[in-house]
Order: structure tokens, then C-alpha cells, then sequence
């Protein structure tokens, strides 16, 4: 599963690069939880939320159908 989801990353990615930002797989779990952090301008921009479940999400969900959601990782709020 973990390939099929980098697949469909690899596709998305050039559309997020384009304006700046990137996402990256960190991730899969068995219960079909994908978890990734967005990185460059996505992880402050104020539509990140709506990329990651409106597009990100949605596209994985389309083409990996045991995808279940699709989470952002913020790596600022590790302890």
C-alpha cells in the first residue's frame, strides 16, 4: 500500500512545488491511516488544511481505496 500511496504523491507533488511547498510520505499504517507532513510554504499557509483533505486526501482515497485519512504531521509541536 505504501507504494501505491507514493505513487499518487509523486503526482501531487509537482502541483504543490510549483507554488512553493512539497509533501512528504512519513507513515502507513495498518489500519489505513497515512500520516505526512507538509513542508516549504504548505506548512504555514492558511488553505493547508483544504489541500490536505480537499486534494492530497481525496486523490490517495481515489487511487488507494483502504486509505482510510490522511493526516499532517506538524513537527513544530514535538516534544
Amino acid at each position: 500500500m505504501k507504494e501505491k500511496i507514493e505513487l499518487v504523491i509523486n503526482k501531487i507533488r509537482p502541483i504543490l512545488q510549483a507554488d512553493g511547498g512539497d509533501v512528504e510520505l512519513l507513515e502507513v499504517s495498518p489500519d489505513g491511516i497515512v500520516k505526512v507532513r507538509l513542508t516549504g510554504v504548505c506548512k504555514t499557509c492558511p488553505m493547508a488544511t483544504m489541500t490536505l483533505k480537499m486534494g492530497i486526501e481525496r486523490m490517495i482515497k481515489q487511487e488507494v481505496p483502504e486509505v482510510k485519512e490522511v493526516v499532517a504531521i506538524d513537527e513544530r509541536f514535538k516534544n
